[in-house]
């Protein structure tokens, strides 16, 4: 009976046939080959084979990884700097930099890192840890600052020092608030990833980038399908981990 009910609640979670859906079209995506000869009969090759979709897809992780973690960690630091009492005053500076860092396009980050570091990951992975600063400096801005101010002077009252306030208590009840922030950013970071194979980096967007330039719309469907299905997993990936985390405190 459990066994059954456990394949019942397989059957009915929309997280896990889309990560199935993901991982069988990138280890299995010649299985789709006559669907894709059928829906384009003028192309000599419907399906993309220069490398294979589960290669590009754990580059493409790798990428967004690397980059939501410089992004977390460069976010949460400067979202706790600007909440303690001898930051204050620089949060709208913080704020006004990181916001124009983002209204920068990445392709111009690209443009820029590329003569500085050379063509590969390490470019990409900047820029789209620029671009995903924003959302976690903000999600822990607002986090930390929905601490109630009446649990903030009780930790006082029981003789916390500002540091163990911090690890105890404010970040904490802010974390709903902060993983909602990297969620954003890492989702963003997703998509944004696919362009990351103009400076040489092998990503999702390699055969989106062939079938624009070479007018192949099989490649470009094929791509943006694996993009936007690995952006679906990690959206409820994080959704599920969030709710979890609420019922457990």
């Amino acid at each position: 009976m459990r066994f059954a009910a456990r394949v019942a609640d397989f059957a009915r979670d929309p997280l896990a046939w889309a990560l199935a859906a993901l991982l069988f079209l990138a280890l299995d995506m010649q299985a789709l080959r006559p669907l894709f000869a059928a829906a384009f009969p003028a192309l000599d090759r419907p399906l993309y084979e220069q490398e294979g979709f589960g290669t590009l897809l754990l580059e493409h992780i790798g990428i967004v990884a690397a980059a939501g973690l410089a992004a977390t960690g460069a976010g949460l630091a400067a979202g706790i700097a600007v909440t303690r009492a001898t930051g204050r005053e620089f949060l709208p500076m913080v704020e006004t930099v990181v916001s124009i860092g983002q209204t920068v396009p990445p392709v111009a980050v690209l443009a820029i890192a590329v003569p500085l570091i050379g063509f590969g990951q390490e470019p990409a992975i900047l820029a789209l840890a620029l671009y995903g600063v924003l959302p976690v400096l903000r999600a822990t801005i607002a986090g930390i600052d929905s601490v109630p101010a009446g649990m903030r002077e009780a930790a006082d009252g029981l003789g916390m020092r500002a540091l163990q306030r911090l690890w105890l208590l404010e970040l904490p009840l802010a974390l709903p608030v902060i993983l909602a922030g990297i969620r954003t950013s890492v989702v963003i970071s997703i998509g944004t990833a696919a362009i990351a194979s103009t400076a040489g980096a092998r990503t999702l967007g390699s055969p989106i980038l062939l079938g624009l330039s070479g007018f192949n719309t099989a490649y470009v469907i094929q791509g943006a399908l694996m993009v936007g299905l690995l952006a679906v997993v990690a959206d409820m990936a994080f959704e599920r981990a969030g709710r979890r985390f609420d019922q457990r405190r």
